[in-house]
């Protein structure tokens, strides 16, 4: 038999698991009820207060998004992008301390007709995300998938960035103090307080919402024929992500729409950073997985949610109640291997089980190894609007290997 506790008689140290009951990091006051990370427990009003502010500073240290520019929302209806959206509502209340200063809309694209789901099963989905959609009084734009079939052309090619504004401190500054001297012009009686509320309220009355055009049969028969010709799951998920983007970006600009929101947070990222990278995609992971990614030109698209872990997104929207809605896609209840996505998804969740810090060193190692890109590059590919690898200089090459092998190091 083991004598250990007999001979040294308690004098080993016993490892101190942590418990929900203990105080909150934050106030020292309230009990936590959640564990974030190790030795990271948070009080319920703490939690709210650090999830929320979190979202204000990215926003706030980037500077990318002027005030009055009008910003499209991607929901999906997932947790995410329905805790992006909640974080928008919160940032334009009346009762917010920071104020956001931007004119929102949002955008939910049915994808139903790709991933085989009846005609019953997409409208009772979009009518569930339009009950979200109805309690924000923002305006909003149902689109299908469908319609992808019949975009211009002119939506593969990269808009003039002529409206863009030069992200310094003093622009910014510049651009608050006219955005408040213009509001007070237009609306002497409107006091500063009520400015927001106004502002928030103003794509309302600009285009009756709801489902952008209709669909036929012969619709989605030929988006399905589409999808039919592709073989694999992993060239599918690529083909759709691809028509996603395109109707995403089509409607911001026939809208008026200069900046996009996406919902990706950094557990997302780091699945789709080692996605790139099996796809051979590792030069363009700057802008693929970055703060913003300006290669559309007229529209840029930001990402304030990559700051954000599934866990603590899961927490928020559990005790906050934040309606979110399943949507069945192309991998649902697909094996792990069935493609070369659905299999770095599960990689990287198994890993994170393990091992709490592998999406951090993920990203940690994306920061050291990223370059700005160009405004207009040369030659750019005719399907995603990115920068052709073999246009690239050859210390850009050599930055895209080396963080390739750091990721790979990291691994081992």
């Amino acid at each position: 038999m083991c004598q250990v506790d007999e001979e040294y008689n308690g004098q080993l140290e016993h490892r101190v698991t942590p418990r929900v009951s203990k105080k909150c990091v934050k106030c020292k006051e309230n009990t936590a009820v959640l564990i974030i990370r190790a030795g990271d427990a948070f009080c319920r009003g703490c939690f709210k207060e650090y999830f929320i502010h979190k979202f204000r500073a990215m926003l706030g240290k980037n500077r990318v998004i002027f005030p009055g520019e009008k910003v499209i929302l991607a929901v999906s209806g997932g947790p995410a992008s329905s805790s992006m959206l909640s974080q928008v509502r919160e940032g334009l209340s009346r009762d917010a301390p920071k104020k956001l200063r931007f004119v929102p809309g949002i955008i939910y694209i049915d994808e139903g007709g790709a991933s085989g789901q009846s005609m019953e099963e997409r409208e009772r989905a979009v009518a569930q995300l339009e009950s979200v959609f109805r309690a924000t009084n923002y305006h909003y734009h149902i689109v299908h998938l469908e319609q992808v079939l019949s975009l211009p052309s002119s939506v593969l090619e990269a808009g003039s960035s002529a409206t863009e504004k030069p992200q310094t401190g003093s622009s910014y500054k510049a651009a608050v103090d006219q955005f408040i001297q213009t509001k007070k012009n237009q609306h002497p009686d409107l006091s500063l307080e009520n400015a927001q509320s106004h502002l928030s309220s103003l794509s309302m009355h600009e285009v009756e919402n709801g489902v952008t055009s209709p669909i036929t049969p012969e619709h989605t028969q030929a988006l399905q024929k589409l999808f039919a010709s592709v073989r694999t799951l992993t060239a599918k998920e690529d083909l759709l992500h691809t028509l996603r983007q395109h109707l995403i970006l089509h409607t911001a600009r026939t809208q008026g729409y200069t900046k996009v929101m996406m919902g990706d947070s950094c557990s997302r990222l780091a699945i789709k950073l080692l996605s790139n990278i099996s796809l051979g995609r590792g030069a363009s992971l700057a802008t693929d997985t970055g703060f913003s990614d300006p290669r559309y030109g007229d529209v840029v698209i930001v990402r304030p949610m990559r700051d954000y872990s599934s866990k603590e997104i899961a927490y928020y929207n559990r005790m906050f109640d934040i309606p979110s809605v399943f949507i069945p896609g192309l991998d649902t209840k697909a094996q792990d291997k069935a493609s070369i996505q659905h299999l770095t998804e599960s990689f990287v969740t198994k890993l994170q089980t393990d091992f709490p810090s592998t999406v951090k060193a993920f990203l940690l190692t994306l920061k050291n190894t990223k370059r700005k890109m160009p405004r207009v590059p040369a030659h750019r590919c005719e399907r995603a609007l990115g920068m052709l690898q073999g246009c690239m200089r050859t210390a850009d090459v050599a930055r895209a290997i080396n963080c390739n092998v750091r990721i790979v190091r990291r691994l081992r």
